[in-house]
């Protein structure tokens, strides 16, 4: 019996957003009690939001946008790894767990996790990210996707300049970050990432979903 797992944030202006960036405006364009002919929502937002994917021009200009990246890289096996006592995710961490040579796709369940049991709290800057050796490590190991269960795959205190995101997306590598991963356990799963393929974007809102089983 094939099981779900929806692995998406539930968007709304609630949602902690990154310091600086705002929160969506959400708001009605058009409805019907008052006078239309049909319910229309506007929103107006930045795209790394909620559940969303950085492509590669996010920090490498001139890299492939949102709109470019191959479906393959979308859907596929994934590894989901659980690292709940680490402060930060390191190359020793990912070299001590023994994962397979080629990992294709990993995400990340850390004790950030816990934090969307509230998910209208205030923008935590303490959460769990990877290092940069890590990210480098994934990079040898031939990812292709990696995901997080936070807003960002970079420590909120960076002093590397980004080391972090741009080795991973300086290496063609797509990153989902804000995953709710509460509900899942560590295992090889299927996943379906889609965001909106919007034209050149830097990211993009995206439904991503979870399955095990025939």
């Amino acid at each position: 019996m094939r099981r779900y797992y929806d692995i998406t944030l539930p968007y709304s202006a609630k949602l902690p957003a990154w310091p600086g960036e705002p929160k969506p405006i959400i708001k009605p364009h058009a409805r019907i009690v008052d006078g239309d002919d049909a319910n229309v929502t506007r929103i107006d937002a930045a795209v790394h939001y909620g559940t969303h994917m950085d492509a590669p021009v996010h920090f490498i200009e001139g890299a492939t946008g949102i709109d470019a990246i191959p479906v393959d890289v979308l859907i596929g096996v994934t590894l989901v790894v659980e690292l709940v006592d680490v402060d930060i995710i390191t190359a020793p961490d990912l070299i001590h767990m023994e994962l397979p040579q080629k990992l294709d796709r990993i995400l990340f369940k850390t004790k950030n996790s816990d934090l969307w049991n509230n998910l209208e709290h205030e923008f935590y800057t303490d959460y769990v990210a990877l290092s940069a050796d890590a990210a480098r490590f994934l990079v040898e190991r031939g990812a292709r996707l990696v995901g997080i269960d936070y807003l960002s795959v970079e420590p909120f205190e960076d002093n590397n300049g980004f080391a972090t995101h741009k080795t991973l997306l300086g290496a063609g590598i797509i990153l989902v970050e804000g995953l709710d991963l509460r509900a899942v356990t560590a295992g090889t799963y299927e996943i379906a990432c889609l965001p909106m393929k919007t034209v050149n974007a830097d990211g993009a809102s995206a439904r991503a979903v979870l399955w095990q089983g025939a």
